[in-house]
């Protein structure tokens, strides 16, 4: 009887540890690392910019590069959310602002200067 309740309890422990499932990452632990965005419908067309962030003490940093890998800007603020997260920089002359929101595990939706969408997918590091 002993061995019984042992292997119910046994099977028991292992449908819930099946069940539990891993937390998402949320807020800089999920922004964190490298998004090729696209922003579309820009008046020069079409842009893909990529962005390199970084958590620095309580606040997300990094830069812009353009779709050769030059920089071309630094991200002057960061406004972080749990699942948004609002970088400013300047480009061009302009300052401008990109929001992106979670979407998925690698994807991102937003908006620049909140009347261009904008598309990211994360850049993951080749082997």
């Amino acid at each position: 009887m002993k061995k019984l309740n042992v292997v119910i309890a046994g099977a028991f422990f292992l449908l819930l540890s099946m069940g539990a499932k891993a937390q998402a990452k949320t807020g800089a632990e999920y922004f964190t690392g490298t998004w090729s965005v696209l922003v579309k419908g820009t008046p020069g067309g079409d842009s893909k910019m990529i962005f390199v962030l970084e958590k620095k003490d309580a606040t997300m940093t990094g830069i812009v590069k353009d779709s050769t890998n030059t920089e071309i800007a630094k991200i002057t603020s960061a406004e972080l959310k749990e699942n948004q997260l609002t970088v400013y920089f300047t480009t061009q002359g302009y300052d401008v602002n990109l929001v992106m929101d979670k979407k998925d595990e690698d994807h991102t939706t937003g908006s620049l200067m909140g009347m261009f969408d904008a598309e990211g997918d994360r850049v993951k590091a080749t082997k």
